[in-house]
């Protein structure tokens, strides 16, 4: 695949490469990471020629979106995503997950004027005069308020042109289906489900999209880590995976290695293949993840792997492979 293609999302202006920067570890995810590796795990992004990166205000309380804006800073022709939904506020954060600098509090507000006060804080925190896209973090629990208040302010910025896309992004196909149909979304964020190990967004949001023009964008494509090392001790959606994944995975990585390819550049590329999809975020805290998420974008998969997997029943022989 070429990484840096550049494609648009939906029936939008805007354009987002291939390969896509995922900067919740910048925020601190599981652990601690400084200023210089922050910035420099973007710059090696940029080095390669990627030039789409997605951040949010809960990841680390605001923290991403400062390192990821101060990096960015001077640069053009780039597209940045971040998202509403969570207020980032003076208190004490409640999700062990996220780290910050500082005592801060995430909480919930999908009504109008939180989404346009979260995009509002946002920009100061990111120090730019503009996201590109626009998405509802997460709406699990709030869909009803993120439909009736949430969804219309995004509609109401794009079309005033503070923003250039409408989405959502949650680690689940079923709302995202739901969201779909209203024929408001340019694009949508699917964490986790269209990956080698879950392809339950084939189900429902993929077709959905692709009848509707709306572009998906593929996160957690390693499912945590998984993908990326399957080891004992792994982590599956964000918590330590089930023997049964694990095995499964190191099932997947012994075919990989047979035909001379790594798993994370099979994990990396599988998405792709399925026409709904636009983009592929891979998260990175280092410049060494960023430079080897560029890398297995670019390894030659073989026709035969894909084979393999669907003869070992590791993948089903319905799926789109590249």
């Amino acid at each position: 695949m070429d990484p840096f293609e550049r494609v648009a999302l939906g029936r939008t202006g805007v354009t987002v490469t291939r390969l896509g920067m995922g900067l919740a570890p910048l925020g601190g995810l599981y652990s601690a990471v400084g200023d210089d590796t922050a910035t420099a795990a973007i710059d090696e992004a940029w080095r390669h020629g990627v030039r789409f990166f997605d951040t949010a205000p809960l990841y680390g309380s605001g923290l991403s979106e400062r390192r990821s804006g101060a990096a960015l800073s001077g640069r053009d022709d780039f597209t940045l995503s971040t998202k509403v939904g969570r207020l980032v506020t003076p208190g004490r954060t409640e999700d062990p997950g996220m780290w910050s600098e500082g005592p801060q509090e995430i909480t919930w507000d999908f009504s109008g004027e939180g989404v346009r006060r979260s995009h509002r804080e946002s920009l100061e925190r990111l120090g730019l005069d503009r996201v590109d896209v626009l998405h509802l973090h997460d709406p699990d629990d709030h869909y009803v308020q993120a439909v009736t208040e949430a969804l219309p302010a995004l509609v109401s910025m794009r079309a005033e042109g503070t923003i250039g896309a409408v989405s959502a992004g949650m680690n689940q196909s079923a709302m995202l289906t739901e969201f779909a149909r209203t024929g408001q979304f340019d694009c949508l964020l699917l964490a986790g489900r269209y990956t080698l190990l879950d392809q339950s967004g084939l189900a429902d949001l993929l077709p959905e999209c692709e009848r509707r023009g709306i572009s998906v964008i593929a996160g957690g494509v390693y499912n945590s880590g998984v993908l990326a090392d399957p080891r004992p001790g792994a982590y599956y959606d964000y918590r330590p995976a089930p023997p049964a994944v694990v095995a499964r995975a190191q099932a997947m990585a012994r075919l990989c290695e047979r035909h001379g390819v790594p798993l994370r550049a099979v994990a990396l590329q599988f998405p792709l293949a399925h026409p709904a999809v636009a983009a592929v975020l891979i998260g990175v805290r280092s410049p060494e993840e960023a430079a080897d998420a560029v890398a297995m974008a670019r390894v030659p998969i073989p026709g035969g792997l894909w084979r393999d997997l669907v003869a070992a029943w590791l993948l089903d022989p319905t799926v789109p492979v590249p």
